[in-house]
């Protein structure tokens, strides 16, 4: 039995036959020419989202990505780094020294999983840097998922893979040249690393890359290139930043530049936040139509689970794996 015909056999009803319902929706959006935007908060890089989101990819199931800084590096620590990695089943019962011990190892933990910091991170920084520098002499800017894509072009990095390449996410964008916006890239590993590199002068200019505010330009004109010939469905997986920075490309373009463009097509967020106290990751899709990014013709869907377990249960399903 495939996952599709599981989820449909199995999944009848709460948050089940919503990912069915999702899933759906999503292969509707498709074969009706949409494409779609996925967007990533927490750890999803860490939880391996690579090996089901890659093939979602490079399937052309996805056509721009928003995540996170943590979600556009933690992709390729994980690639060059995996067998260093540290599983700690145990997690839920670390006492403070226990956490000291792993500091002491140099083991930066992510719920169950840490990353390390020699042969991740600060392997990573050692040729990101060159890149950096590169940059800053010849006077020009990058966004951060372009310093990524030249970073997976090093054949240091191509040696230094650790895992199935066919399981990386980032490689399957670079594959096909997808557009990625990291609003807030300055709250990640590489991004306090960069910061530090300039306030040391190792770097001279913080402009090398390219700011958030640039980043939502070049994804209001994505948005508007695009929605010219395709309807363009909005996957969120969590909330925050990650989803808040590119669904409010819409209400910009028709508000602010005054400018008649469709509103999402479609939308679908995967989430455990609550929809109390105000906050965004927890707000109900209908709110979304009150500032003007879905209509009340969006197919909208919120499935409330762990993303670690739905999300790719819903990309086997749209791409119809066994």
């Amino acid at each position: 039995m495939n996952i599709r015909s599981f989820m449909q056999k199995h999944f009848k009803h709460f948050n089940a036959v919503v990912c069915v319902e999702a899933a759906e929706g999503w292969i509707t959006h498709l074969d009706q020419k949409g494409k779609m935007v996925v967007t990533l908060a927490g750890a999803m890089s860490t939880a391996e989202i690579g090996i089901s989101l890659a093939d979602m990819i490079r399937q052309d199931k996805v056509h721009a990505i928003s995540c996170t800084g943590a979600n556009l590096e933690e992709d390729i620590f994980n690639l060059v780094a995996h067998k260093q990695y540290l599983r700690v089943p145990n997690y839920r019962t670390l006492s403070k020294t226990d956490e000291m011990e792993l500091l002491n190892k140099g083991m930066n933990r992510v719920t169950d999983t840490c990353i390390p910091e020699d042969t991740a991170i600060r392997c990573i920084e050692k040729e990101i840097l060159s890149l950096w520098d590169k940059a800053d002499k010849e006077g020009k800017a990058y966004f951060p998922f372009e310093i990524m894509y030249q970073l997976l072009d090093m054949p240091s990095i191509k040696n230094s893979f650790e895992i199935d390449p066919k399981n990386s996410w980032m490689l399957a964008a670079k594959e096909k040249n997808l557009p990625i916006v990291t609003p807030g890239w300055e709250d990640s590993t590489l991004g306090n690393i960069f910061t530090a590199h300039v306030m040391k002068g190792n770097i001279s200019r913080f402009s090398v890359i390219k700011s958030g505010i640039e980043q939502m330009a070049y994804f209001v004109e994505w948005y508007k290139k695009t929605c010219t010939h395709s309807a363009l469905g909005f996957f969120q997986i969590g909330g925050g930043i990650a989803g808040d920075f590119p669904i409010c490309a819409v209400p910009l373009l028709r508000q602010d530049l005054k400018q008649d463009v469709p509103l999402w097509a479609y939308f679908c967020q995967i989430s455990d936040s609550t929809t109390s106290f105000g906050s965004y990751s927890g707000a109900v899709p209908n709110e979304k139509i009150t500032w003007e990014k879905l209509s009340t013709e969006t197919p909208s869907y919120i499935i409330e689970s762990d993303a670690s377990i739905v999300a790719p249960l819903i990309f086997g399903y749209v791409l119809d794996q066994r």
